[in-house]
């Protein structure tokens, strides 16, 4: 009895040790990677973007750890960024505006893309369709219909008699080119002559402000992206060098100094972001998350430049604001 009971606890120990070092080895850790032709996000979006996933369970450097890669508005070096982050074997990879994605879906067909602003994914061929992406590719875009035309209604509401307007666009990204075209298809309409400011590279702005300078336009469109949002700031000083009313895509450009700016809430975007980065990682396709549009947009005024303008807001422009900088 007691030789059978003693083989009997054996077998029982030897059943439960299976169990006990499964539970004892440690969780998966996922590898995301952040992809980017510009720099890094801007803490407000990042913060959202984390948030977000904090709440759903994924806690970095416990499930979670973020591998960030940054052209830095050097394209030539994006191709490389994608082939390391595929080489490091993340699980899903966050791509930020056009170019990135675009890359992004060059160098893999199986690892999951989730676009956080991208300008024109039908257009430029990330997906088959918005509402069935089809592939590995989905996310948001940052596109809405007549942005363009939006901008220069703003512009007018501000100068009556604008007769001529730059646009400062970036002539390597296909968002920036569809929404170039757009705001000429707009001008026509509105009896607005353009004058188009292409750019490839930082060291292009200067050549394109004297260019301005020469044509003398009653105002300027400067369209985001990450070459734009990235000398944000010397864009905006540039303008106001040459006393030249302003308009841009999204609210960082007025935050840096420039007159107005309408455009997508990225912020909301990158909260939206975040929930299909977690679905995906729990097992979701990419194939089966219909592209999402913006649906947040802000209107900004920076009351401070407009002073140093020289330019009167008026009331029925400045009651439409949801931000207004002084």
């Amino acid at each position: 009895m007691k030789r059978r009971r003693f083989i009997t606890l054996i077998g029982s120990a030897a059943a439960t040790w299976p169990l006990a070092a499964r539970a004892q080895q440690p969780a998966k850790i996922y590898r995301v990677g952040i992809l980017n032709a510009g720099g890094p996000i801007f803490p407000t979006n990042w913060s959202m973007f984390t948030d977000v996933l904090h709440k759903s369970g994924w806690i970095e450097g416990k499930n979670l750890v973020f591998e960030h890669r940054y052209a830095e508005n050097r394209l030539d070096r994006l191709p490389e960024l994608a082939a390391e982050l595929i080489r490091l074997n993340v699980d899903l990879i966050l791509a930020l505006g056009t170019l990135a994605p675009l890359e992004a879906k060059r160098a893999t067909a199986s690892i999951p893309i989730v676009m956080a602003n991208a300008g024109d994914p039908l257009g430029s061929g990330l997906v088959a369709s918005l509402a069935r992406p089809g592939g590995n590719v989905t996310g948001m875009s940052l596109m809405a219909p007549d942005l363009g035309g939006k901008r220069l209604e703003l512009l007018k509401e501000l100068i009556p008699r604008l007769s001529l307007v730059a646009v400062l666009w970036n002539a390597d990204n296909p968002y920036s080119a569809l929404v170039f075209k757009e705001t000429q298809t707009a001008s026509q309409t509105l009896a607005i002559r353009i004058q188009s400011l292409e750019v490839r590279s930082e060291n292009d702005l200067a050549d394109a402000f004297e260019a301005a300078r020469r044509q003398g336009p009653d105002a300027l469109v400067a369209v985001e992206d990450p070459l734009t949002l990235s000398n944000r700031k010397l864009i905006a000083d540039s303008a106001a060098s040459q006393q030249l009313p302003a308009i841009y895509g999204l609210r960082e450009f007025a935050a840096a100094g420039g007159l107005m700016s309408y455009g997508a809430n990225l912020a909301d975007l990158y909260r939206r972001a975040a929930a299909y980065v977690d679905k995906i990682l729990k097992g979701a396709k990419p194939a089966d998350l219909p592209v999402q549009q913006p649906t947040k947009f802000d209107f900004v005024i920076n009351l401070k430049t407009a002073k140093a303008l020289g330019i009167e807001i008026p009331p029925t422009v400045l009651a439409r604001a949801d931000e207004v900088i002084e």
